[in-house]
């Protein structure tokens, strides 16, 4: 019996997409884990994306699935992703998460492990507030919070500047969106999915 996990993003430019990937692959690592990668629909108009220069950024990932509340009640493990807009997520994953209120009617994500990660262009951009604010969509609908532990070596990294914390896996795009996710972030990441996805198989062999 395979265990699965979902990836659930939104991004703009790519970075929080890079993430995913890496988490992704963190997860497959666990033997017996089935992984999907999907992205919650966009909002914007073409013309606005064009205008912010994010067209071609996200041709890269135009061929990941767009997600649907339904998605969720058959996955073992759930991990989201979104950039930081004013220290919470973006507006398209929180339009995302508004849409789930019929399952958590039914109680359907109780007990679901499930974590959370981010891109933010600065250092101090939000990083941690976006994160922790995602986790109050976990708890509201009884998920278990799965985020970062220091057995994540790279969390204690200081020879650079690096995003990921203790409460999930994080990249620093930089004010312009230049900087592109580093090895020590993609390291947390794909740590952040392994874990995740070895949580999950043990809740669902109980």
């Amino acid at each position: 019996m395979s265990t699965k996990i979902k990836v659930i993003f939104h991004s703009l430019y790519g970075h929080v997409y890079q993430l995913a990937e890496a988490l992704a692959e963190g997860a497959r690592s666990v033997p017996g884990t089935e992984v999907e990668i999907l992205q919650v629909a966009e909002t914007l108009p073409a013309d606005v994306i064009a205008k912010m220069g994010a067209t071609e950024a996200k041709k890269a990932f135009a061929h990941i699935p767009v997600a649907k509340p339904s998605d969720l009640a058959d996955a073992d493990g759930l991990l989201f992703g979104s950039g930081t807009r004013f220290g919470s997520a973006s507006s398209q994953l929180q339009a995302f998460f508004d849409s789930t209120g019929g399952l958590w009617a039914k109680g359907a994500l109780i007990g679901k492990p499930a974590g959370v990660f981010v891109s933010t262009g600065t250092q101090h951009g939000g990083q941690e507030t976006t994160l922790v604010s995602m986790h109050t969509f976990l708890l509201h609908h009884g998920m278990v919070v799965v985020g970062v532990p220091y057995a994540a070596q790279e969390l204690t990294h200081m020879a650079d500047v690096t995003g990921g914390s203790p409460y999930g896996s994080g990249v620093l795009a930089g004010a312009d969106g230049s900087r592109q996710p580093s090895a020590n972030e993609l390291a947390i990441a794909r740590f952040q999915g392994k874990h995740t996805a070895q949580i999950a198989a043990k809740l669902a062999a109980k």
